[in-house]
């Protein structure tokens, strides 16, 4: 099973160029291009607040350490 997983499946998961520019030319046509901008903004403010929160959550957690000394 494990030789099946390392010689069949795990190369088709490797993307090539080739791959990249077809999902591009897909994106492109499903959203077209005034779309896609405000896509990428959402999901820039997105991983900007997954960021924000994931650094409040470690500075929370900071001063409990801390309070335990």
């Amino acid at each position: 099973m494990t030789s099946l997983l390392v010689f069949v499946v795990l190369p088709t998961l490797a993307i090539g160029p080739y791959q990249v520019v077809i999902v591009v030319f897909a994106v492109l046509l499903l959203f077209g291009g005034k779309k896609i901008p405000e896509l990428m903004r959402g999901l820039g403010s997105g991983i900007k607040e997954f960021k924000n929160a994931s650094k409040e959550e470690g500075d929370d957690t900071a001063k409990v350490d801390k309070k335990k000394d």
